[in-house]
């Protein structure tokens, strides 16, 4: 993302009411990283909740990543919490632009992270997901590939399949992974790009064939704004407990759908208005358990 939203959130706005900003020291380096919780977490004292992991776009940080996606109103009406890690070079690691080895271990720090606030907070173990926009989506299907044990489903919008991920994690554990993507993308080709990342619909096929289904699933189109230039493609499968879906927006851009459609002479392109992405994110994810 390269800043592109940087000078379009407001740079003086302060943090939620309910947020915490933390840190944690892993392999020597300072990992900080924000913390929402909504307001059913103090008024239900004994209850335990879902956390959703939100990953920045590459430039971005992790306050802006809250701000523009707005997914603490979700977490208010859902009762879950969020968290907001922040990249190291406001990066994460997902095999190019640095080494998938060698680079940032991004991955041992999510796993630290989990275990921090399984300790400081009432975590529903079960209820362990991931989104990120970007960069941070591409992490996020990282996160699927390696960590299913842990992260039970996971949604990543304007990010396929790195092929470094790919390559690495050809392997086992079932997941479910929602992928979000404009087709008029010009900071993340719909189509790939060889050598970098898979297209949307080859990450869908990927993501049925590790989760073992077969059928051809369901699709509909979303247009419910007509305004906005953009119209939804959903397609679903499922096997079992676990789904793979595909919401493919046509002529949209490399944004958040139902966000602000902040676009000041920026290449980021349309934002739908046919979808929230925070509702159909949370309604995806709600639906998987570890």
């Amino acid at each position: 993302m390269k800043r592109l939203f940087a000078l379009l959130l407001f740079a003086g706005t302060a943090l939620p009411a309910l947020s915490q900003v933390a840190s944690l020291v892993h392999k020597e380096e300072k990992r900080r990283f924000l913390v929402y919780t909504p307001p059913a977490y103090a008024s239900q004292p004994t209850a335990s909740f879902p956390v959703v992991f939100n990953f920045h776009g590459g430039g971005m940080t992790m306050a802006e990543q809250m701000l523009y996606t707005g997914m603490n109103r979700a977490a208010d009406r859902h009762g879950f919490i969020v968290v907001y890690p922040a990249g190291i070079k406001q990066d994460w690691n997902v095999g190019f632009g640095m080494s998938y080895t060698e680079g940032v271990d991004d991955i041992g720090f999510v796993q630290a992270l989990l275990a921090r606030l399984k300790g400081e907070y009432r975590i529903d173990p079960q209820r362990v997901y991931a989104t990120g926009l970007s960069r941070g989506g591409f992490f996020a299907q990282r996160i699927a590939a390696e960590l299913p044990h842990l992260f039970a489903a996971v949604a990543s919008v304007g990010a396929p399949l790195p092929e470094p991920v790919r390559q690495h994690h050809g392997g086992a554990g079932k997941v479910g992974v929602l992928l979000i993507h404009g087709s008029a993308d010009q900071v993340v080709a719909y189509d790939g790009k060889a050598t970098g990342y898979l297209s949307a619909p080859a990450t869908y096929d990927y993501w049925r064939q590790r989760n073992g289904i077969a059928g051809a699933g369901s699709s509909r189109v979303i247009d419910t704004n007509a305004a906005d230039g953009t119209s939804v493609t959903w397609q679903e499968t499922e096997e079992g407990a676990y789904r793979v879906a595909l919401a493919t927006v046509r002529d949209g851009g490399h944004t958040w759908p139902g966000a602000d459609p902040f676009n000041v002479g920026l290449p980021i392109g349309k934002t739908t208005a046919d979808i929230d992405g925070n509702e159909v994110i949370w309604r995806f994810l709600a639906r998987h358990r570890r």
